[in-house]
């Protein structure tokens, strides 16, 4: 079998990436259909509620938020759960069950009101890249992805794809260049397991999994649309600072730049233990020469002048530290991020988030700003928020969508039914009692209608087939009953990619039978298929040749010759 790819990828360019040949025919998406799913899609993100799920091996943390009747971010459910009995150096991978039956413990305390979790892996797990690819339409690039040729091409990954996670984006085209810029994220399949497992031992459906730094971004920029903030904003620079990981990461028109920052073993020691100045400046020194170091090859490639950088840490004097960036770097800015000052918060709530340092809550509130993307919203908007690695995230969509359409049909016909009573009983009041028993037997109508759908969809394939006969029966030379009987065998013997342009029976037992197909393997096809029915005594390929479609396909026109069995 050929591979898919193999017209696509023609020659390398200087640094290897291959050339890709671009779409030919990329169809326009109307106005109307835009429209329709920027709108639904809203609706749809605004609606469906998440928890975020934070997991370590010392806390669980929890948030949810809501949106009040004046479109305002609430604050609606948080809690800090500490956990007890984990060393140190315990990781949430390596202790499930403990961490399992602790988040249901937390679920618990926190009265969270939905099922639905969002959860971000470390970015230490994760593998977070932009790719540029030949310019493709949506479907071209869909199948490219299909058959795993485009990233064992774009991406070098270690193990093989099928042992990962992917989840993909386009976050540029370049028509004038003809390319474009994807993003890709992956994680081991294990590690995804792993914190899902963990998730659902907890009492939740794990609907989103998020890379930490993109649920830190989605804090920040969320807070920034809050704040009405004029900062750039296709530029973000975060520095996580801690135990826990250390990076920075400068995102900049959709595309990510993440540099790890290394921390020895003894400096470690000094961010839990040591209150030495000394120690804090040398510690500042080795660290800030790597973010130096990461600022100044950005404004290298990009330029563009990185001002200030948004820190967050789950250090307890972190305010030491930062004392330390500001005098070692004196160009940039740095700012302890807080994610919950501009935000509404339930009174009962305001004990528990009065703390010096709000930063390290950065992760779970911008986990719980992420709304299940059910319509594509977001790919209207921005590429990183929507960051979803979750294997079965298809099907978890598909199951959302069928059910907002379910109340939404639901809603709908409440309403109708509702208007019409209201109609009804200014003209009679006999009326009314009747459309009362109607409503009565509602819930058996809308019972029956489903059933009627799903039959509807049984028979579609079927009626699809039968349309086509029905419309070329008419040059049919001979008596009713004997189309009938060729129609129908002839209809159950048509595969996929086969047209047909005329069908002649010229009354002397010979039915002709013109038209084209994509390729000769559907005409051969077609003829076993013919040479299998009981009316068709034998079916023959008479000629066959090349014909020019509208879409500039090669495909082969064919005249087959069945001999009829026909009393």
């Amino acid at each position: 079998m050929k591979n898919p790819l193999a017209n696509l990828f023609k020659k390398k360019n200087k640094d290897g990436a291959p050339n890709i040949t671009p779409p030919t025919n990329n169809k326009k998406e109307s106005f109307f259909s835009k429209f329709l799913k920027n709108r639904l899609g809203k609706k749809a993100v605004q609606g469906e509620e998440v928890v975020g799920v934070e997991l370590t091996a010392g806390e669980i943390r929890l948030a949810q938020m809501t949106n009040n009747k004046a479109n305002q971010w609430v604050l609606e459910k948080f809690l800090i759960h500490k956990i007890e009995g984990l060393g140190d150096d315990a990781t949430v991978i390596e202790n499930p069950d403990k961490i399992g039956e602790e988040l249901k413990i937390a679920m618990q305390r926190a009265k969270i009101n939905t099922s639905n979790a969002a959860i971000a892996i470390p970015v230490t797990s994760a593998i977070i890249r932009v790719v540029t690819s030949p310019l493709m339409a949506d479907e071209e690039l869909k199948k490219a992805i299909a058959t795993d040729s485009l990233w064992e091409n774009l991406v070098q990954l270690t193990d093989n794809l099928s042992d990962y996670s992917i989840f993909y984006q386009v976050i540029n085209r370049d028509q004038k260049a003809n390319t474009m810029d994807l993003l890709f994220v992956a994680s081991k399949l294990s590690d995804i397991n792993s914190y899902t497992s963990i998730i659902e031992k907890g009492g939740l459906n794990p609907v989103i999994i998020d890379v930490k730094c993109f649920a830190l971004k989605s804090a920040v920029d969320q807070t920034n649309q809050i704040r009405g903030s004029a900062e750039d904003a296709n530029l973000t620079a975060l520095l996580e600072f801690g135990l826990d990981e250390n990076y920075v990461m400068i995102l900049y028109d959709n595309n990510p730049i993440i540099t790890d920052i290394f921390i020895r073993g003894q400096d470690r020691d000094i961010l839990i233990n040591s209150d030495n100045a000394e120690d804090i400046e040398a510690l500042v020194r080795r660290y800030l020469n790597q973010v130096k170091q990461a600022i100044q090859d950005f404004e290298t490639k990009y330029e563009k002048r990185v001002r200030n950088i948004r820190i967050i840490s789950n250090l307890d004097k972190i305010e030491n530290y930062l004392e330390s960036f500001r005098k070692n770097l004196v160009n940039t800015g740095f700012v302890l991020f807080d994610p919950i000052k501009d935000l509404n918060v339930q009174a009962q709530l305001k004990e528990k988030v009065e703390q010096t340092n709000r930063s390290y809550f950065t992760s779970v509130i911008g986990l719980a700003f992420r709304k299940l993307d059910v319509f594509g919203y977001y790919k209207f908007v921005t590429a990183v928020k929507n960051i979803n690695l979750l294997p079965n995230r298809d099907n978890v969509i598909s199951e959302k969508k069928a059910k907002f359409f379910s109340n939404f049909a639901f809603k709908g016909v409440i309403g109708l039914v509702t208007l019409i009573y209201l109609v009804l009983f200014s003209l009679s009041f006999w009326q009314i009692i009747d459309l009362n028993k109607k409503i009565i037997n509602y819930e058996k109508i809308v019972k029956e209608h489903k059933d009627i759908e799903e039959e509807k969809k049984k028979y579609k394939k079927e009626l699809g087939k039968m349309t086509t006969s029905l419309k070329l029966s008419k040059s049919i030379k001979s008596n009713k009953v004997i189309s009938f009987k060729i129609l129908s065998q002839i209809a159950s013997s048509v595969p996929r990619g086969i047209r047909f342009d005329s069908l002649e029976y010229d009354g002397n037992k010979k039915l002709i039978i013109e038209g084209s197909s994509s390729n000769d393997q559907n005409i051969l096809k077609l003829i076993r298929n013919l040479n299998g029915k009981k009316i068709i005594k034998q079916a023959t390929l008479a000629t066959m040749t090349s014909v020019a479609s509208k879409d500039s396909k090669n495909l082969k026109g064919f005249k087959i010759i069945c001999r009829l069995e026909v009393k």
